[in-house]
């Protein structure tokens, strides 16, 4: 992108390695345009890294000290210990920190933990107590230390804690992702700064990514929403990003992403991190197309059956010699198009096969007899069923698992198959996906186009239902689909432009179009809108401050900020005071990435609110600075 006016200069797309996260960001900068990258002023990254570790449980190990209080719900702390300390609503110390059972804590679990997150009673009106737990940690070891009041403002002591060490978690990961990114910037002498897009459409430096990874918990989706705006060059839009696992759905007004009422949640974990507004739904271009009666699509994401004839031709021989198999026994497991291969391959280097070693060795025996037969070239289910000399209704638990831990690799018919054979899309083998829709579609008494016709139409009903869902949110999802589907003479029409992005959206606007009355654009770079997302978003801080009252007596006030707890002589006092640092935090934020004031916008709200009869006025001030990377170059 030239930072000079946002356009963007030249781009490409590769597949993630996952296995080896290097790789594929290696892959990507080589397809670039070679010249541009000695004139690097700016690297900027998106990733799902931080969602995808959390929902799967694959986060380091961390402790958690609460101090003031304990907790009764789960906590996805690894070891957890309760010690007094904490303060009241007003600010004030409850009982004395007892910083001795921090330290036998810490000399107990060191050995066994990546990280620590500190969580006090009320810390958002005074955070003392968790900055002495956390300089005590500090002295006693190198390793990661997280503050609840580090992360949020908002009162909920639970989910504080939550969010705290759920970041403790995810700090070794990010560290290891952001390296990659690093290293192969250093291979290609790129010398630049490197920012990370977090979860509320806004960016972040690298030191501050580092410190707070659980911010980037929905970066993907929400450097999609930033890039639909930027290369549709709306201000006001809703984005839909169709990927491979899922499609997501969101709003951006006036330059600025909608922001969700309530933390972000991923999986059983409610957090207090501030995140945009995102709808998603389980259906993308990798969701697996299955036949049991009826057409299914997803929930469950495969590899295409044309990406993966592509690195194995023997895909193509197999379909032509599958022999039909009862409906009344099929599932998402057992079907005609059902592959499976061992994951990673074969020849690979030491560490590999010992992952799969290890893998192997603590698989459940029923599992394990699955696996031993599985290879690195797909076998079927018939295959998998003469190996072992057992019915597949026998062994589908096991081939669930077994996808479900990630030993295995599921190949399958999908959406991107189905674009394939109405020739749509022809980035890899139609052949394949031709025969797999031929089939499949026989299954429901339809030849290979019309079945394909179907998918394609059903992948974009699901669109337009999502959409409808996202806009009316009070209503349930049953309830809209009747409307959507049983209207003849009515249409759902939505007033600001869809921006769509993702490699195959041009092939849905079609159906699309059948289902909902609105201005759909296909923006030019559409399928890397995402990383233009990840480049075009804006440097943004959020703060607030409450005011209130000390207590009947007397004329004082609490200023209570991110940084301190202040008392004022009297409300005006402590208004003024609270203005004057709100402008001074959102503008040494901003300074920090090299933005002068000029280059700031600059929004203050304040709400004034009078608790109860004869009760003293307190008052909330929220602040808002938007500062863009782009402005540096002007």
């Amino acid at each position: 992108m030239d930072l000079a006016d946002g356009s963007i200069l030249d781009s490409n797309k590769a597949l993630t390695t996952h296995s080896n996260l290097v790789e594929g960001i290696e892959k990507v900068v080589a397809g670039l345009k070679q010249e541009y990258l000695k004139d690097i002023k700016l690297v900027s990254v998106s990733t799902t890294l931080s969602t995808n570790s959390t929902l799967e449980g694959k986060g380091h190990p961390a402790g958690l000290i609460l101090a003031g209080y304990t907790v009764n719900g789960d906590i996805p702390a690894h070891e957890t210990i309760s010690i007094d300390g904490g303060h009241d609503s007003k600010g004030n110390e409850v009982s004395c920190l007892d910083l001795k059972s921090v330290e036998q804590f810490v000399n107990n679990t060191r050995g066994r933990l990546f990280s620590y997150a500190v969580s006090s009673y009320f810390s958002v009106r005074n955070p003392e107590h968790e900055l002495s737990v956390k300089k005590t940690i500090e002295q006693l070891t190198d390793k990661p230390v997280v503050c609840g009041h580090e992360l949020s403002l908002s009162l909920g002591a639970y989910e504080r804690a939550v969010t705290a060490v759920l970041n403790a978690r995810l700090i070794p990961i990010t560290t290891q992702f952001i390296r990659a990114v690093l290293s192969v910037m250093e291979a290609r002498n790129i010398k630049a700064p490197m920012m990370v897009m977090k979860c509320d459409g806004s960016l972040a430096r690298i030191e501050e990514a580092l410190e707070k990874p659980v911010e980037s918990i929905f970066s993907g989706p929400a450097a999609s929403l930033v890039g639909a705006a930027h290369i549709s060059g709306l201000k006001t839009c809703v984005a839909v990003d169709v990927g491979g696992t899922s499609t997501d759905i969101a709003l951006i007004e006036d330059g600025v992403p909608e922001i969700s009422e309530n933390g972000a949640i991923v999986g059983n974990w409610k957090t207090m991190v501030r995140a945009v507004r995102i709808r998603t739904s389980a259906m993308g271009g990798d969701s697996h197309v299955w036949v049991q009666k009826k057409l299914h699509i997803g929930p469950n994401r495969v590899i295409p059956l044309c990406l993966a004839a592509s690195d194995y031709p023997i895909l193509e021989d197999k379909l032509r010699k599958a022999e039909r198999i009862s409906d009344r026994i099929m599932d998402d497991i057992f079907q005609l198009t059902s592959f499976f291969v061992r994951s990673g391959n074969a020849g690979e280097d030491d560490d590999i096969h010992a992952l799969n070693y290890s893998i192997e060795f603590e698989l459940e025996n029923y599992e394990r007899k699955i696996f031993d037969v599985i290879g690195y070239e797909p076998v079927s289910v018939s295959d998998i069923s003469e190996a072992v000399g057992k019915h597949p209704l026998q062994f589908v638990k096991a081939l669930r698992s077994l996808v479900q831990k990630r030993c295995i690799f599921h190949i399958g018919f999908t959406p991107t198959d189905a674009l394939h054979v109405l020739g749509e899309y022809d980035t890899w083998n139609s052949t394949v996906s031709w025969l797999g829709a031929k089939l499949l579609g026989s299954y429901l008494g339809l030849d290979p186009e019309s079945f394909s016709r179907e998918i394609k139409r059903n992948f974009a009903k699901n669109i337009a239902l999502d959409l409808l869902a996202f806009f009316a949110k009070d209503f349930k999802r049953e309830d809209l689909e009747k409307l959507l589907t049983n209207s003849r003479f009515t249409k759902f029409k939505i007033n600001i432009p869809v921006v769509m992005i993702g490699a195959p959206v041009k092939a849905y606007v079609p159906e699309l179009r059948e289902f909902i009355d609105a201005d759909i654009r296909i923006p030019k770079f559409h399928e890397v809108g995402n990383a233009a997302g990840a480049l075009a978003g804006n440097i943004v801080k959020r703060s607030e401050i409450l005011i209130r009252p000390i207590g009947f007596g007397t004329e004082q006030y609490h200023v209570f900020s991110e940084v301190e707890r202040k008392v004022a002589d009297n409300y005006l006092e402590a208004v003024d005071y609270g203005t004057k640092l709100m402008e001074k935090l959102i503008f040494d934020h901003m300074d920090g990435y090299g933005l002068q004031k000029d280059q700031v916008r600059f929004d203050l709200e304040r709400k004034d609110f009078t608790p109860g009869f004869g009760a003293q006025k307190e008052t909330r001030l929220m602040g808002l600075g938007i500062g863009n990377p782009l402005k540096l170059e002007q």
